[in-house]
């Protein structure tokens, strides 16, 4: 699965990142780089939050999915 990382410049300096494909990941940074690994730790947090929102406690069978 590809995710598109949009960064773009904001206000006072700062540069404005973003997932295109999940609206809800939004962070900052001083830098574009720095921008860009906020993103991916917000990213990760979305993601950790969605699963603990989304338990299924009573499945049958789960696995963790791994996407290159």
């Amino acid at each position: 699965m590809k995710l598109t990382m949009i960064v773009s410049e904001g206000a006072n300096g700062f540069f404005i990142g973003k997932i295109q494909e999940i609206p809800a990941v939004l962070t900052q940074g001083r830098s574009i780089e720095e921008a860009q690994e906020n993103l991916q730790d917000a990213l990760e947090l979305y993601l950790e939050d969605m699963r603990e929102e989304n338990a299924t406690d009573n499945a049958v069978w789960k696995k963790d999915l791994t996407l290159a």
